[in-house]
């Protein structure tokens, strides 16, 4: 059974690069376009191992206060943050969650995926 990862990330054509480095390293991929989203789709679909995020996106929270968000209402899921326009404090980022600025280095996050899922 593979495990299960979601993507949130706004620009489609980024969303659509992280799905196939998701699949690519053995994962199954979920997508959405926002946090708003996001979180519908981890009422829904159980079993959800890690969150991968962007920081900026529009709506109503931003990567970092989804990634808070998850680590509050479904502590098991491991958290990876990603951005090209900021790198977060320690203080900003959830507790057991890891940042890679954009554009990321693919064996890096791969193996990141990896140890989340060990």
């Amino acid at each position: 059974m593979k495990h299960k990862v979601l993507i949130v990330e706004d620009e489609p054509l980024l969303r659509s690069m992280a799905v196939d480095l998701v699949e690519d390293a053995g994962f199954e991929a979920f997508e959405a376009g926002n946090a708003s989203e996001a979180i519908l789709i981890l009422e829904t679909t159980p079993g959800i191992r890690i969150l991968f995020t962007d920081i900026d996106m529009p709506g109503s929270m931003d990567g970092l206060m989804l990634a808070a968000a998850v680590r509050d209402r479904w502590p098991p899921i491991q958290i990876i943050v990603v951005s090209g326009k900021q790198t977060p404090s320690a203080w900003d980022m959830p507790d057991r969650s890891v940042f890679f600025p954009k554009p990321y280095d693919i064996e890096k996050v791969t193996d990141q995926l990896h140890k989340m899922a060990a």
